[in-house]
């Protein structure tokens, strides 16, 4: 597997065996091609295209879907230029292939080939089928376009091309094109109102849809969606109501959104070969690590709560899907309700709470976890389960509250201590918590993530 100047462009070297009978190849082996390094895109069609003469050449054109090309018979000169927008526009890589080679196209790259033998089939698999809906998706470069100066082995003037490709337009005049949009669910939560504003800061293509418009409890009721027309789904909704998910209503909420809704939402992502990237929570582990240790990726699942119960389910069911990332986050604070925001509140107010000291984590801001979701796709990171958490020493939500005091000019000696059992002892239809609640960080590198929690939480509070 070769890299080239187009990010995502990728050549494959393909083993031949031939015999006095002719040769065999596996042109398309996914296990052993995903091991290699080839995304799992999920092809839906083979076509091929057969050429009967030496020079016969086609393209420019960039569509709407991945790409994976290869030569049955015969040899090409293939071409390729980067027509999406950004720093590599109009990149060219160019590759003879026959046989014992193939390349992945992905999206948004022009593709263009010439025969260098009669008799050449040319064939493609691609992950979605044309639509004349889907036009805009769509972009051409003249064959013949001086910018790029593509050196065709055998001169366009003599070579045979369709009256179409003779007109395409050069490159002063092609617009870039977008890459795909993401699609957001849960836009009004706290991860969702972060996750829209950096893909609007960052002028990428979205659609966020909040419950009134997709509402994960009632599948039946979901708008039209072409679920294959967006890059990824970020799946941001959850019913977090963790005490009220005790009561039989509650449950039964929880459930159908957290359980129910996305493996639906799964279903839809699988048929339609569409990453999932499923945020889920610290509250699928019951807790019990002794103190100084922290949950890794793969340790067992073990909620001890509805809330926790039903997003170990969902959890289960986006595991299934071959292009996935489940994403373990604790003790989210954004945009919003939290619990930062209520004690800065309760510090302007003169109020002097209790505060339970014997629940310990680290501190999530949905700023920095939407990055973190967004470098998972930017850097193809392997499908899998992740914990994204900012970085730093883990505390207390006693320790937090006070370090909310101290930010906001109160006096941190205004917080006491409690335990849990103390502030539930009066208290009916209280969710269990896990005490420990620390996950090991597995993040990206590079992101915002690896701010301390604690220094983001004076950030937060100052401005």
């Amino acid at each position: 597997m070769s890299i080239t100047a187009i990010p995502g462009l990728l050549v494959v070297d393909l083993p031949v065996h031939g015999d006095n009978r002719g040769w065999f190849k596996e042109n398309w082996q996914q296990e052993k091609l995903a091991a290699a390094g080839l995304p799992d895109f999920g092809p839906v069609q083979n076509n091929i295209s057969f050429n009967a003469a030496r020079g016969t050449t086609r393209g420019i054109h960039a569509e709407p879907w991945d790409k994976y090309v290869s030569v049955a018979t015969g040899r090409i000169f293939g071409a390729w230029v980067d027509l999406r927008g950004g720093e590599t526009f109009g990149a060219v890589v160019t590759v003879e292939l026959g046989p014992e080679k193939a390349v992945f196209v992905p999206r948004g790259v022009g593709n263009a080939f010439q025969t260098l033998e009669d008799d050449t089939a040319y064939t493609y698999l691609v992950n979605d089928h044309w639509s004349a809906e889907n036009q805009d998706a769509y972009s051409f470069l003249n064959l013949a376009d001086e910018t790029v100066a593509i050196e065709w082995p055998i001169l366009l003037e003599h070579a045979q091309l369709s009256e179409k490709d003779r007109h395409h337009p050069r490159m002063a005049e092609v617009e870039p094109l977008d890459p795909a949009p993401v699609l957001v669910v849960g836009k009004n939560g706290q991860l969702g109102r972060a996750l829209v504003h950096l893909l609007e800061e960052r002028s990428l293509p979205y659609l966020a849809l909040g419950r009134d418009e997709l509402d994960l409890a009632a599948p039946g009721e979901w708008p039209a969606i072409r679920w294959r027309d967006y890059r990824a789904v970020i799946n941001a909704a959850a019913c977090t109501a963790v005490d009220t998910a005790e009561t039989p209503e509650g449950r039964l909420d929880a459930w159908a959104v957290n359980a129910t809704g996305v493996t639906t939402l799964a279903r839809a992502c699988g048929e339609a070969g569409v990453p999932l990237l499923h945020v889920s929570t610290d509250y699928v582990f019951d807790g019990t690590l002794p103190a100084g240790q922290q949950y890794e990726v793969d340790d067992a699942v073990c909620p001890v709560s509805v809330y926790g119960q039903s997003k170990a389910a969902g959890e289960a069911a986006v595991a299934a899907l071959p292009a996935h990332h489940v994403v373990r986050t604790s003790w989210v604070i954004g945009e919003g309700k939290n619990f930062v925001s209520t004690m800065a509140a309760l510090a302007e107010k003169g109020i002097d709470p209790d505060v339970v000291d014997d629940q310990t984590g680290r501190l999530t801001f949905a700023a920095d976890l939407a990055e973190g979701l967004l470098a998972l796709l930017d850097q193809q990171v392997p499908w899998g389960t992740h914990h994204f958490t900012n970085a730093g020493e883990p505390i207390t939500w006693y320790g937090v509250a006070r370090e909310v005091y101290a930010a906001v000019g109160a006096d941190p000696e205004r917080v006491s201590p409690i335990t849990t059992a103390e502030f539930t002892a009066d208290k009916d239809g209280i969710a269990p918590r896990p005490e420990n609640s620390v996950l090991c960080r597995t993040v990206p590198p590079g992101t915002a993530l690896d701010v301390d929690h604690l220094a983001r939480l004076h950030e937060f509070l100052t401005g």
